[in-house]
């Protein structure tokens, strides 16, 4: 039986951790730590633990499920279950994240040179061009993303670390908005935009596809080796996410007004490297947002495939294609659109994920699952009502809500629906018991 070098599973463990490392990640924890100033512990905890802890357990639960959504998805239905994944993988694929990577990636890598946006649509040309050609030979995804892109960018992450360690830019500030009062629940709050945890759903297939092109065939060190790489890639994750903590939270008399990470991280990279910054920090968001893009790709093109009558080739194109129409629209409209569709999807999604690992403990898992998770979406959808301006009663009882001012005023409904149902067939399963006695 044919198994993986310890150096394999390293190489698979990076190139999983360089497809969660995409832009946003690098972009979101410096202006965390800029306005948490001295309170930026306790807010990189909170984000630590939705914009790591999440994301592995999705990766494990993933592993465990062969890759397959549809087996996280069963309790609310074959067709609910279809159009959950249909609707992610369109979210974290070329409706908003992938289209997303261009644009972060232009604004950082190229606008600080031309002081323009007229080379865009140049730009996403020649940038989705190299994500479909890399895109079109999954098999070699472990050699072009785990052996190439990804030591790229993590050496660059790692140079970015050390810099940070040993020229500071200043000492921490204090604490502005509501970090001053809730530091822990803003970082909580603010690791749900980094997709993460939707992108380990789409993720886990391609992690399983890239292990079975090793010629690894048995279920149980498939799903090892997805866990293994999944723990690596969060442990990666944290590693950044504390060091770019460390840079924002001394980074307030380089940019005391900045109004987002990017200022942020290119204030602090012109302090440290002087002209030469802007194109170290141009390539690393550009491979960052390279690799997340590719992994994308193949994940969607990888699902539809057995979806629709059009072969993952033919898909690979159309889905580069339409990222790039919808790169042009700009940033501020895709982050725009994407919040209130986020916001509406995340809470089902968590509900589904973390009842995956104890679905065996029910009777009917369906009759238990499938009520939380359609709580937890209607209090998504309202929440997602209310972030475009629909305020209304009964949406405004949500502010109501326990736990509402962390993003979490689903989570203890969907708790207690769970509970009630979880008794009920509790009852029924041991009536069953009886009866067969």
């Amino acid at each position: 039986m044919k198994t993986l070098r310890i150096t394999d599973i390293i190489v698979l463990g990076f190139m999983n951790f360089a497809l969660f490392v995409g832009a946003g990640n690098i972009i979101f924890p410096p202006f965390i730590g800029l306005q948490a100033g001295t309170s930026v512990w306790p807010a990189a905890l909170g984000f630590l633990m939705t914009g790591v802890g999440l994301p592995v357990i999705t990766t494990v639960a993933m592993a465990r499920a062969a890759g397959s959504m549809a087996l996280i998805t069963r309790p609310v239905g074959k067709r609910v279950g279809l159009l959950l994944a249909i609707v992610c993988y369109l979210c974290i694929g070329p409706f908003f994240a992938t289209p997303r990577t261009a644009t972060v990636s232009y604004e950082l890598a190229v606008q600080p040179f031309v002081k323009s946006e007229k080379w865009l649509f140049a730009w996403s040309v020649v940038y989705f061009g190299i994500v479909a050609l890399v895109s079109l030979y999954p098999g070699k995804l472990l050699d072009s993303v785990g052996k190439v892109l990804s030591p790229l960018k993590v050496t660059a992450l790692i140079v970015l670390a050390v810099t940070v360690l040993v020229l500071p830019a200043g000492t921490a500030q204090p604490p502005v908005g509501a970090y001053v009062s809730s530091a822990f629940s803003q970082g909580l709050t603010n690791g749900y935009p980094t997709m993460d945890t939707l992108a380990a759903l789409a993720f886990g297939l391609v992690m399983v596809n890239a292990i079975k092109s090793r010629g690894i065939s048995s279920p149980a060190l498939i799903t090892r080796y997805a866990v293994l790489s999944g723990l690596i890639a969060g442990v990666g994750l944290m590693l950044v996410y504390l060091s770019l903590f460390r840079l924002g939270m001394g980074s307030g008399g380089l940019v005391s007004n900045a109004t987002n990470g990017a200022e942020v991280l290119s204030a602090y990279v012109a302090f440290s490297y002087g002209a030469a910054g802007s194109v170290f920090l141009g390539a690393l968001i550009t491979v960052a947002c390279l690799v997340t893009a590719i992994g994308l790709t193949c994940a969607c093109a990888s699902y539809f495939s057995a979806l629709v009558p059009v072969s993952y080739a033919g898909l690979v194109w159309i889905f580069a294609l339409f990222s790039m129409v919808v790169s042009n629209l700009g940033l501020t409209a895709l982050i725009g659109i994407s919040v209130p569709a986020l916001t509406a999807i995340y809470p089902v999604f968590v509900v589904l994920i973390l009842t995956w690992f104890v679905r065996q403990k029910f009777h009917s898992p369906v009759k238990v699952i499938a009520p939380a998770a359609f709580i937890a979406f209607m209090f998504g959808l309202a929440d997602a009502l209310d972030v475009v301006g629909f305020n209304f009663w009964p949406l405004s009882v949500l502010h109501l809500m326990p736990l509402n001012n962390l993003g979490l005023g689903w989570l203890i409904p969907a708790l207690v629906v769970m509970v009630v149902a979880s008794q009920f067939d509790r009852k029924v399963a041991n009536r069953q018991t009886s009866w067969q006695r």
